[in-house]
């Protein structure tokens, strides 16, 4: 079984430091990807009301027998449903397709900066379901600096998690920074950079980087398994996404190598500032509302 480190967040919460992501993960894929996780020693898995996959999520955990208070579940409340009454349901639809009665992380999704009110009531009833018991800590996911700065102003609980997309093309340490200060873990999502980018004019990606290729040779790993190592040296929680068994196994196989200080740095330097996913300042409800099922 790996040895799976885990993170103290905020609040005193631990929580494994690498977890399974869903994101786009096919429903009838996801049961079997993450049975596949908690059989290689998987204990978090990250998923989202908008990913259409909690059901199955909840259903894997509930078929591999293991005691529900050993898997950290994480989902994300979708801005279609954002605003305090709306939020609050939305949680009532998220443990009802996980099966639980309480979710150990529950973010927002992303900040709707065209009704930054409806962001800021939403994360209101987060605050409500912390001190109710039914939520174990609250967070945030593609949060800017200028989305936290007023959530921080305007809001009492800090967030536990701010959920981003990093990886060594794409570093956002101005965000990471403002985490940093103010007690916020940062989780990559996309941490392998599973986009693929146009670098020095190059269709290529970050598994075919040579820096990161050598190092990956110089400790007999993969380029994946360097990339995960070179976030979790850094104190970040990663949630890479896989539905191949071998890979899955492979991603959680990171805790036995250490990365040094120089070559920490050569992967922090292949920083490009270009990000792979959406703008968050161009989230609205009319590109990106959906509703989210009852069931």
């Amino acid at each position: 079984m790996p040895d799976v480190s885990t993170l103290t967040l905020n609040n005193g919460v631990e929580m494994p430091a690498l977890g399974l992501g869903v994101f786009q993960t096919p429903p009838d894929e996801t049961r079997s990807a993450v049975e596949a996780a908690l059989s290689a020693g998987y204990r978090h898995i990250d998923t989202a009301a908008a990913y259409g996959n909690e059901r199955q999520v909840g259903e894997a955990v509930h078929n591999s027998r293991l005691d529900s208070a050993e898997v950290f579940l994480e989902t994300k409340i979708w801005i279609s449903d954002y605003g305090y009454d709306k939020t609050l349901h939305g949680f009532e639809k998220s443990a009802r397709k996980l099966g639980v009665d309480q979710i150990d992380l529950l973010i927002l999704h992303q900040a709707l900066p065209s009704d930054f009110e409806a962001t800021l009531e939403a994360y209101r009833a987060l605050e409500t379901l912390l001190a109710d018991g039914k939520v174990r800590a609250i967070g945030v996911s593609n949060f800017m600096v200028e989305h936290l700065t007023t959530l921080l102003e305007r809001t009492t609980v800090v967030p536990a998690v701010n959920q981003i997309e990093l990886h060594p093309y794409f570093a956002q340490r101005e965000v990471q920074a403002l985490d940093a200060e103010n007690g916020i873990l940062t989780q990559a999502w996309s941490p392998i950079g599973g986009i693929t980018f146009y670098r020095d004019g190059q269709h290529s990606s970050t598994l075919d980087d040579p820096v990161i290729g050598d190092i990956a040779k110089a400790h007999d790993k993969t380029p994946a398994q360097v990339m995960l190592r070179w976030h979790l040296q850094q104190g970040r929680s990663v949630i890479p996404k896989s539905t191949n068994p071998q890979r899955i196994a492979e991603n959680i196989d990171v805790f036995d190598f250490e990365l040094s200080t120089e070559e920490l740095a050569a992967i922090d330097a292949l920083d490009t500032g270009k990000r792979g996913g959406p703008e968050p300042e161009l989230i609205t409800l009319e590109s990106f509302g959906r509703p989210i099922p009852e069931d």
